[in-house]
């Protein structure tokens, strides 16, 4: 059965200057319960919400699957944290997710390719590791909300 794990929606970069000095801290309630979604624009509070440069990738989805045990959305800094759902082949389409408030419609554009921060915050080779496996970076092409639990996925 597929399900959101996790939802982040920071109002802040993190990863700033070299891997090597650490990430800065996270603020207070950057992973939610609930998050608000906008067409075109993003997710409403999220550091790149309505960024002209981030239209196309304002919504990061990675699968649970493709991370080791106890590395969430914190570590990784997407957005959504799925499981159930194999993410990463559905560049191309759209993937369509319902926790219960109606469908979100997000266009999947590209993978989300990781980056060195990831040895840093995940651990040693998970930049290599992850590079099939990072996630995708979506357009929402709906209003909506989503929440942490069961989801109804589909794709088309």
């Amino acid at each position: 059965m597929a399900q959101i794990v996790e939802l982040l929606a920071s109002p802040v970069h993190r990863f700033r200057g070299r891997p090597s000095d650490g990430p800065t801290p996270a603020p207070p309630g950057e992973l939610v319960d609930t998050v608000q979604i906008r067409a075109g624009l993003g997710i409403v509070g999220d550091r790149y919400f309505g960024k002209p440069a981030h239209r196309d990738a304002s919504v990061t989805v990675i699968a649970q699957e493709s991370l080791p045990a106890g590395i969430g959305l914190a570590q990784v800094r997407r957005n959504i944290l799925t499981t159930g759902i194999a993410v990463d082949e559905l560049i191309g389409r759209v993937l369509v997710l319902d926790s219960g408030d109606g469908p979100v419609s997000l266009r999947v554009n590209r993978a989300a390719r990781p980056c060195a921060w990831m040895d840093v915050t995940v651990g040693p080779g998970a930049w290599k590791a992850l590079r099939t496996t990072g996630g995708i970076r979506c357009t929402p092409l709906d209003d909506g909300v989503l929440r942490i639990g069961p989801l109804d996925a589909t794709v088309t």
